[in-house]
């Protein structure tokens, strides 16, 4: 098989497309293929579609394509030119890149499963690319992606903020439950900053949705109200930012009692902070036996874990009557606790009632959304922070996003 014949089923090309030359440089391990069409082909138009003469061709281009074994391959072409009556003078659209591209849509696809798995430092190294070629494939499949996503409604979602860097920095995160994307991220933890997702959904999709679960921040509740029909039935305070304001409220007793043990040379609460924390059936086995001896002596932080502990139990309940029997004992038992900072837990609990108890209407929580800010906060880590902002926001939507990413004529089937 000729060389030219090779490329041409290497590179996929079909009529009128043909390879007509191809070089070969070991010393820079590099190929260059050149590609022409056959003489009086009728052309769509890229905007209509109508079949017109060739009008002229642009000058030659070059887009980096899939190796050839160890060398980097480059595919050389005249894209042509057609003169719409209708819409002018435009080049027709290629069938192995896309427009603007300085790669094929072939390379592309091996570049975003690279980057997928892989930082863009790492992708930069497997690739033999820049940065900024690295990220532009990054944009552009992200740029794809949002276009070519249906509109649907969501039933779920889950609402949170992620710390973006030093300082209060946030992003409000806002996710599908049911299949664990990210559909919307933006600056800040203000309201406004969530009604741009509302803003941007069609009256349909306010009205199909279900259940929302956040934290008790009254900012993204007054977006809520504001934007969804029936809002404050479809709010769910989500149990695992409740159970992190409690163990919040057993560690502030712990460091309290702490303090006053050791005045007495008492350590018995030292290097324990990690250990309240837990819930009763995550403790590591090899902390388990020093974790009974504390819980048997007659501390005040064990009572506030113990109360933290009944307080999870809340969720278990079979239906919404027990829950609220359950929260009724657990509320009394609180506020007689004489543990300050438990106290002040439940008062605010108390005032956020009725939307902890919508769960045994949803039954949803931010699982989800927590394990995509433990992706998000990944990224940060691999890419030693972003400087950028809507960089970012690029890499969460291209991670998370749950996207077609893939130029279109490059998807199998």
């Amino acid at each position: 098989m000729r060389d030219t014949e090779l490329y041409r089923h290497l590179l996929g090309l079909e009529p009128p497309w043909f390879v007509s030359n191809v070089e070969l440089n070991v010393k820079d391990q590099r190929v260059d293929v050149w590609t022409e069409h056959k003489e009086r082909v009728l052309w769509p138009c890229p905007i209509c579609g109508k079949h017109l003469p060739l009008y002229d061709h642009t000058e030659e281009r070059v887009w980096r394509h899939l190796d050839s074994c160890q060398f980097m391959t480059y595919l050389h072409a005249r894209p042509p030119r057609v003169e719409c009556p209708e819409h002018n003078v435009h080049q027709v659209k290629l069938p192995w890149a896309e427009e603007r591209s300085r790669f094929t849509a072939m390379f592309e696809r091996l570049a975003i499963d690279v980057l997928q798995e892989s930082s863009v430092a790492g992708a930069m190294r497997i690739l033999r690319v820049s940065w900024d070629e690295a990220w532009g494939i990054m944009v552009r499949a992200v740029r794809r992606g949002m276009a070519a996503k249906e509109d649907r409604v969501v039933e779920y979602l889950g609402v949170d903020e992620k710390s973006v860097a030093r300082g209060h920095t946030y992003f409000t995160i806002v996710c599908d439950l049911e299949l664990g994307t990210v559909e919307y991220v933006a600056n800040d933890r203000k309201q406004t900053s969530l009604d741009g997702y509302f803003k941007g959904l069609t009256e349909e999709q306010l009205e199909g949705i279900e259940g929302i679960a956040m934290d008790m921040w009254d900012p993204y509740v007054g977006s809520v109200l504001e934007h969804v029909p029936d809002g404050r039935e479809k709010i769910v305070f989500d149990r695992y930012h409740i159970m992190k304001h409690m163990n919040d409220a057993v560690d502030s007793v712990r460091k309290g009692e702490h303090k006053e043990l050791l005045k007495d040379g008492d350590e018995s609460l030292k290097r324990t902070k990690y250990l309240w924390l837990y819930a009763g059936e995550n403790l590591p086995e090899r902390h388990r036996e020093r974790f009974e001896a504390l819980k048997a002596q007659d501390l005040r932080t064990g009572r506030a874990w113990a109360i933290k502990e009944n307080l999870r139990e809340l969720w278990n309940s079979p239906t919404r009557e027990w829950a609220v029997e359950h929260w009724m004992n657990w509320y009394s038992w609180a506020r007689r606790s004489r543990l300050r900072p438990i106290e002040d837990k439940a008062r605010m609990l108390a005032a956020h009632i009725d939307n902890i108890l919508t769960y045994f209407t949803h039954c949803i929580t931010n699982a989800l959304t927590e394990a995509v800010n433990s992706t998000i906060q990944k990224l940060k880590k691999m890419a030693y922070g972003y400087r950028n902002r809507e960089n970012f926001k690029t890499a969460i939507y291209f991670h998370c996003g749950g996207l077609q990413l893939y130029p279109t004529h490059t998807i199998p089937g």
